[in-house]
This record gives C-alpha cells, structure tokens and sequence, in this order.
C-alpha cells in the first residue's frame, strides 16, 4: 500500500492541493491575496493558489509529524528577515494563517484536535494515502 512517505513531498502536495481545489471544500479566506505569509516576507504569495498548497502542507505535516501544533507550524513556516546591514536572523511564519488551515482541515474532516495539538483524522490519512497512490502512479508512468 502507498503512504506518504513512499512520494516525493513536492508531488504530493501538488497534487493534494489541486484535490482540494478541486472539491470546493476549502475556501481561501477574502484577505488571503493580500496577506504576507511571515512577518519575514517582503510581497504576498505569486502564486494564486498558494492557500490550496499551504493547506495541503500543512495537512502532511500533520500526518508526518504526529500532533503538531500552531507554534511548531509557525516555525516550519517560518524564514530568515533581512535586517539590512544586520546579520539576518529567523522569524516565524503567520500564525493566522496557520490557526485558519487547521481549522479549515478541521470542518473537512482531515483534522482533529487533541490534547498534544492536531492530528490527521482517519478521513485525512485516507485522502493523503490515495493522493500518493494517484502520485506514485503518475510518476512511475502506469
């Protein structure tokens, strides 16, 4: 059986994150095109559908990670701000963004919260496993 960790991390989450789209379960909030993603980012996200991909990050992270919670996402997310003539020095990613995928995943289904912070539901690790077999499947060109 393909799991997660039988596919590249860059596929899966393309690939999870096209799915997601592709139901109309989760909706990337109003503000989301306007919003930097970290306090060390300069722009916003290129890309349109950067909601859709964080999203499917997030929800591997959860699987791969055990419960996992915002301020452990935070630093996953996080980067190195440039202070101009400073060394540069790491920052956390938004932890609004965060806190609005898990419960975005949450409403789904794919979440659930518990004592240690979140972790993938039984639905969650069933989307994630079949994404992988589409995945594994694309790759391996059968």
């Amino acid at each position: 059986m393909t799991t997660v960790y039988d596919v590249p991390a860059s596929d899966l989450i393309t690939c999870a994150a096209q799915k997601l789209k592709e139901s109309e379960k989760i909706e990337p909030p109003v503000w989301a095109g306007y919003v930097k993603t970290g306090v060390h980012k300069q722009m916003p996200p290129v890309d349109a559908d950067w909601w859709f991909v964080r999203c499917a990050a997030v929800l591997r992270q959860i699987y791969v990670g055990g419960p996992v919670g915002v301020s452990r996402l935070r630093s996953r997310y996080g980067g190195k701000k440039r202070n101009g003539t400073m060394p540069p020095s790491f920052r956390k990613g938004s932890g609004s963004i965060i806190r609005k995928v898990l419960q975005q995943l949450e409403a789904v289904g794919y979440a659930q919260t518990v004592k240690g912070g979140r972790t993938v539901t039984p639905d969650g690790q069933r989307f994630l496993d079949n994404v992988a077999y589409e995945t594994k499947q694309q790759t391996s060109g059968t």
